[in-house]
């Protein structure tokens, strides 16, 4: 009866947020351990669906990198990177398209259905989701490695309202029909700007912001834009943290009312977020603490 009566206080505290988020567009940054873990991807995709099936519109962005140095490893092809960045010719663009495409969506979108859920899988080349250019980097040449332009989500809209749960892979389109190779948290972070979303939750293998990088308990739990802007001037974000703070930071810019980094190694973090009063990882809204 205790166990039954415990269940029972965890739906009743989950009722206002299931009320609060319905109806609305959450994006989702899948990455870190989550996208390695055969668990952990069971969950997410569990996450997802639960999401749907109580009126929250998910679309999830992925991107790939340690799938895609695996496959360069396997063939013998060396990675070359550039301020984080890998450098991208025309060999390893159709490899990075055949494995964030043709590989890890398509992972997710099966373990989405088999869990009973509706999922579609695009990449920014469908329906000119996603138009991109050329990343510029002073002298230096990093290949088709792309920045987002202009996200058209007329193509979301319609799967959305037909009822699937979209899964988008990082793949710019530009001049030509050429691939872009684009940072996933950028396009997860431009993405939840042009879908108007009420949330953008980014996973990673980091409780969140930490004030003390070597203690795991110093957890910043609420930050305001302009504080987090100051942090990533600072050795309280490393390196790896910084792309998404900086999509947290274009996401609330663009309008989205929050933004949260989260730890994708815990299980069901995504539900944890949304549907606890406590919550889990650091928030970044706009004006909060200014």
């Amino acid at each position: 009866m205790e166990n039954l009566t415990e269940r029972v206080a965890t739906l009743v505290e989950a009722l206002p947020y299931i009320r609060k988020w319905a109806g609305k567009i959450v994006v989702i940054k899948y990455g870190g351990h989550a996208m390695a873990d055969d668990e952990l991807k069971r969950q997410v995709a569990i996450d997802c669906v639960l999401l749907h099936y109580v009126g929250i519109r998910p679309v999830v962005v992925h991107g790939g990198g340690p799938k895609i140095d695996e496959v360069m490893d396997r063939i013998g092809k060396k990675s070359e990177r550039v301020a984080g960045l890998r450098v991208t010719d025309g060999e390893t663009m159709e490899i990075a398209q055949m494995v964030l495409v043709g590989t890890i969506q398509q992972e997710l979108v099966s373990l989405i259905n088999a869990s009973g859920g509706r999922a579609v899988g695009l990449s920014g080349k469908d329906a000119n989701l996603i138009v991109a250019c050329k990343k510029e980097m002073g002298d230096i040449d990093l290949g088709y490695v792309g920045d987002v332009v202009s996200v058209d989500r007329r193509v979301i809209d319609t799967l959305l309202d037909a009822g699937y749960i979209v899964v988008i892979s990082s793949i710019g389109v530009g001049g030509g029909g050429q691939s872009y190779n684009i940072n996933a948290d950028t396009v997860a972070g431009d993405l939840a700007a042009a879908l108007g979303a009420e949330k953008l939750l980014v996973l990673s293998d980091v409780p969140g912001i930490l004030d003390d990088v070597n203690d795991p308990e110093s957890l910043i739990s609420r930050l305001s834009l302009g504080e987090s802007e100051a942090l990533m001037t600072t050795d309280k974000i490393g390196k790896g943290m910084i792309p998404k703070v900086e999509a947290c930071v274009r996401a609330v810019s663009g309008g989205v009312p929050r933004a949260h980094l989260i730890d994708g190694r815990i299980p069901h973090s995504i539900i944890m977020e949304l549907f606890t009063d406590a919550g889990i990882g650091t928030m970044i809204e706009a004006g909060a603490g200014d």
